[in-house]
């Protein structure tokens, strides 16, 4: 029997989806809560496997309750269940530790369905969820790090061009023809999405900055 809480500030939300897997084998709801801290009260002693959160909540929201109870119950599943169609939304869910993120319109079995895919341990997201997830965590690794894309050697020329060095000293220092090293340019300010030399000159003096100690 999988043990099922629910949480949606709608009572007519909960007891529809009350009745629904109550009526479903397997399936029980052990709780239910109209609010975060409602829930943080209840959840933890309820013994639910899988916690069905709404995510807009009257004194808070359903991803930070999830990343709560997720905290104190790394067991239990959470499944997030929102009106709204949102890709900042479920980012934040699936890092939040939500196995799954359904829209409110969806369909009574589907739902059931999704109830016992997170139950059995399976992430719910469909491939255009998944293909946004992806995207937003590439975009925010390639701001992170603007110089990942570069290979090694690229990176070294970078950091010389930081220096002031032309590529005839470039050469003279990599033992390399001044050719190649025009052609490992072209190629890095391509890959930074770069026009100039002297834009990489100034990405590479700031890669290469110390750190400034935190002031006290």
């Amino acid at each position: 029997m999988t043990r099922v809480f629910l949480v949606d500030d709608h009572e007519i939300v909960r007891v529809g989806v009350r009745e629904l897997l109550d009526g479903e084998d397997g399936l029980e709801v052990v709780g239910e809560a109209g609010s975060v801290d409602e829930a943080l009260a209840r959840v933890p002693g309820s013994g639910a496997e899988v916690a069905v959160l709404d995510v807009r909540l009257p004194d808070g929201n359903g991803i930070e309750l999830c990343r709560e109870l997720r905290s104190r119950m790394p067991e239990l599943r959470c499944l997030m269940l929102t009106s709204f169609t949102d890709d900042q939304a479920l980012f934040d869910a699936v890092m939040a530790g939500a196995s799954g993120f359904v829209l409110k319109r969806i369909v009574s079995h589907d739902l059931v369905a999704a109830v016992r895919k997170v139950a059995s341990g399976q992430s719910l997201l469909d491939a255009r969820s998944t293909t946004a997830l992806l995207n937003r965590i590439r975009r925010e690794r390639d701001e992170a790090d603007p110089v990942r894309g570069l290979t090694e050697q690229e990176r070294v020329v970078l950091d010389h061009i930081g220096q002031g060095l032309s590529n005839r000293q470039i050469a003279e220092r990599m033992f390399l023809a001044e050719k190649t090293v025009k052609n490992y340019v072209s190629n890095l300010l391509s890959k930074l999405g770069l026009q100039r030399r002297t834009q990489a000159a100034v990405l590479a003096s700031r890669l290469r900055a110390p750190t400034r100690p935190a002031e006290e």
